[in-house]
Order: C-alpha cells, then sequence, then structure tokens
C-alpha cells in the first residue's frame, strides 16, 4: 500500500544541513534540562514508599498534606491525585529505621478523620537498592547501543553503524530531554520505554539503510545523496504507515491507560515520533557527512562477488575431479 507516489525522488538531502541544525538544537536543550534542571526520579530510582489511598468520595487532599506533615518523620511528603479525584498518592522518603515499620497502619492512623478510605497499596524501595536499580538501568542503555553498533557493523558497513548508533543516542536524548522538560516520573517503565525507542528507532533506519545499500547496488546513479533520496521516497509510505499505526495505539495507551502507564506511553510517544524523523533526516545525513563512498562500495562488491565466483568455481572442479 502506497500513500505517497512520486515522479521524481523528494530532493531531501539538500535540506540535510537545516535538519542537521536543528538535532543539534534539540540535542542541546535536552542536555540543558537533564544537567540542570534534572530527572524526577521515581520510587524505583530515588527510593522511598508510596502508599495509594482510595476515598469513597472526592479525596481532601488539603487535609491529607495537613495530616501527614504534621508528623516530622513525613514533613518532606507529597501528596497528589492518581488517576481521579478520589484516589491519591502519597510518597515519602524512608530511612533503614523505617523500613521495618507497617506504613499502611501508619498511614490509617495519621489520615484518621480525613474521611472513608482503603490503603490499597504500600511500596517500599531501599535508598540503596534505587541507587543499584539506577546504575544497572544506565548500563542496559549503554550496553543495547554497543550491541546495536557492533551487529550493525557486521551487517553493513562501519559508517552505516556509526550514523545508525548516532541516530540513537539523538533519539534517547530528545526523550529524556522531554520527560525531564514535562516533570515526568523516572521509573523502571520509562526505562523500558527508553530500551523500546532504542529498538524501534534501529528498526526504522535499517530498513532505511537496507534500501540505500540496494540502491547503491542497482542505481546508475553515482551520486551518494540522489542515491539517499531516490531510497528515502521509496520507504516513505512504508515508514509513514508503520510510524502512524504505532503512534496510534500508544497515544490510546497515553489517553486511557491510567497513570500506572502514563510515563510508559509518554515517553514511546516522543520516542516515535523522534525516531521517525531521525531514520530519515539524521541517520541519512550523517552517512553521507561521513564520507561514504559509491565507488569503494561498488568495488568492494565486484571484489566480494568475483571471490564467491571463484570459489565456486574451484568447488566444481573439484567434484569433477580436475583439481
Amino acid at each position: 500500500m502506497e500513500i505517497f507516489k512520486y515522479d521524481k525522488p523528494i530532493a531531501l538531502m539538500s535540506k540535510a544541513k537545516r535538519f542537521g541544525i536543528l538535532s543539534v538544537t534539540l540535542v542541546l536543550i535536552s542536555l540543558a534540562l537533564i544537567f540542570t534542571k534534572g530527572f524526577n526520579y521515581g520510587l524505583d530510582f530515588a527510593g522511598g514508599t508510596l502508599v495509594q489511598v482510595h476515598y469513597d468520595q472526592k479525596a481532601p487532599i488539603d487535609k491529607i498534606r495537613k495530616a501527614i506533615t504534621a508528623d516530622k518523620n513525613y514533613e518532606n511528603a507529597s501528596v497528589t491525585y492518581f488517576g481521579s479525584d478520589n484516589e491519591v498518592i502519597i510518597r515519602t522518603k524512608t530511612s533503614s529505621k523505617s523500613l521495618g515499620k507497617d506504613m499502611g497502619d501508619t498511614m490509617r492512623e495519621l489520615l484518621k478523620g480525613t474521611g472513608n478510605f482503603e490503603v490499597r497499596r504500600v511500596d517500599m524501595v531501599g535508598a540503596k537498592v534505587g541507587s543499584e536499580l539506577r546504575e544497572k538501568g544506565i548500563m542496559s542503555l549503554v550496553l543495547a547501543i554497543l550491541g546495536i553498533l557492533i551487529y550493525v557493523s557486521f551487517r553493513f558497513e562501519w559508517r552505516f553503524a556509526v550514523a545508525s548508533v548516532m541516530a540513537l543516542v539523538h533519539d534517547v536524548t530528545i526523550a529524556m530531554g522531554a520527560v525531564v522538560l514535562f516533570n515526568v516520573e523516572v521509573n523502571l517503565d520509562t526505562l523500558a520505554a527508553l530500551l523500546t525507542i532504542l529498538g524501534y528507532s534501529l528498526n526504522d533506519t535499517i530498513i532505511v539503510f537496507d534500501r540505500i545499500r540496494e540502491g547503491i547496488k542497482t542505481s546508475k546513479n553515482v551520486i551518494l545523496s540522489d542515491i539517499i533520496d531516490e531510497s528515502v521516497t521509496q520507504t516513505l509510505s512504508r515508514t509513514t504507515l508503520t510510524s502512524l499505526t504505532t503512534f496510534f495505539v500508544v497515544l490510546t495507551l497515553f489517553l486511557f491507560g491510567g497513570e500506572i502507564i502514563r510515563g510508559f506511553s509518554f515517553t514511546l510517544l516522543v520516542g516515535i515520533i523522534v525516531g521517525t524523523y531521525s531514520s530519515i533526516f539524521v541517520a541519512s545525513p550523517i552517512l553521507m557527512w561521513l564520507g561514504f563512498s559509491v565507488k569503494g562500495f561498488r568495488e568492494k562488491e565486484a571484489e566480494k562477488l568475483k571471490r564467491e565466483k571463484e570459489k565456486e568455481k574451484m568447488r566444481a572442479m573439484y567434484e569433477q575431479g580436475t583439481v
């Protein structure tokens, strides 16, 4: 199915510098947000206690805050609505001394007089465990990118690998910048979304690169930018259909999935948009700027084909007993 039909290739690479400036600007803004404002670490990474409380009526959030902060042990606790007006989430830091206490019972005592309620969930993570999870999360991202670099180097050529990894770093950095900008809570779900973005963006980039490689082999053109324009134009319908389908599914999760997966779905939404953009306007121009030679690639392919034919000839001679 084709959405776009063109008589001639779209001259996308002629605007590569503009897209490059836009991408660099977005990455720099994202890095500035990350290093100045910082992440809003959730329970998984920061450690602490999370208590979910359900009220029969609208939760009196001011009374709840006053009742909890009256106890000095919980004076820094935060109270927010969770999905609806009659449900709240209470987050508080815990020390090792308080880990042995039943937080559910403590909250029931503190919230007496605020209405009819039920403590539905109590999650607790120690600060040390949270720090370890954060370190392992960063390590998982780094290892995933290194694995992708090795895989693409073997499947294509080192310039393709470098271009794809730079595009992935671009996507993840901008996604993290959006997470910081909109104060999205960073937890294991958010980390899962970032890893999903790596896979999604790589899949899109590989498809474009595969078409570019085929274009280099079959096209009579020797100018790389023209071959990239032809290849990207051929994959434009497929890329658009895939991205829109995925986008609308994730958008549905974001709108109707509830607070529990809000961070995951938001991060994925940003990643889908940025990943689709980067596979066309970031990865392909980087390949061009790295000095990839169409002539050199064709010479290598011709040499490889020659060696394969010689092997086939030697095998045939051996089977016929002439060697």
